[in-house]
């Protein structure tokens, strides 16, 4: 099924997405990799304040290329989300609503994921020149020292992801495999 989803968001606008859904985000999300997920994960054992208010928000695992004259970002494809997952399950716990990469994730990310009402979607790996044409701003908003791995908060339009992990714990990786199977 094809959705459309204003980002920032709230559980309830995410309850009824199921795994394999199809969705198309408009709005404000951020961009963290594992330099930036690790500085974060450190603030928050200190107890410092994150550079991002994480409520209701979206992190896409990404680190873009440099952007073309005229252009606000570069080649914006999609990380191995796994490297995120030591990080993930205590930035979920806070109100991450979304986390946008590629890749399984493990066990306690997605009870985390459950547990927060959370969505875990995938953006194609290999598309990321196609995928900056939905970025239409992109600011550099903490650890701008990480170089391409620093925070950025990015406007975008129609950016389109596919529910991997809904809410509910469904996983498409798994049913995939199970639905594949079945047709053999």
């Amino acid at each position: 099924m094809d959705r459309r989803l204003s980002a920032p968001y709230t559980k309830a606008d995410v309850k009824d997405f199921r795994a394999g859904d199809y969705v198309y985000i408009s709005g404000t999300i951020y961009t963290a990799r594992d330099a930036a997920h690790k500085r974060m994960y450190e603030a928050l054992e200190k107890k410092e304040t994150l550079p991002l208010d994480v409520e209701g928000n979206v992190i896409y695992y990404m680190g873009p290329s440099p952007a073309r004259e005229g252009r606000p970002i570069g080649s914006a494809g999609p990380t191995t989300a796994s490297r995120m997952d030591k990080y993930a399950p205590s930035l979920l716990d806070l109100g991450l609503a979304g986390m946008i990469g590629k890749g399984k994730r493990s066990k306690e990310v997605v009870d985390a994921v459950v547990r927060n009402g959370a969505v875990y979607f995938a953006a194609v790996g290999g598309a990321g020149a196609l995928l900056s044409k939905c970025i239409k701003e992109s600011e550099v908003i903490a650890y701008d020292d990480l170089g391409t791995e620093a925070i950025r908060k990015l406007k975008v339009e129609d950016f389109p992801v596919i529910v991997v992990i809904d809410s509910e714990g469904n996983n498409l990786y798994e049913t995939a495999i199970q639905d594949y199977a079945r047709e053999e």
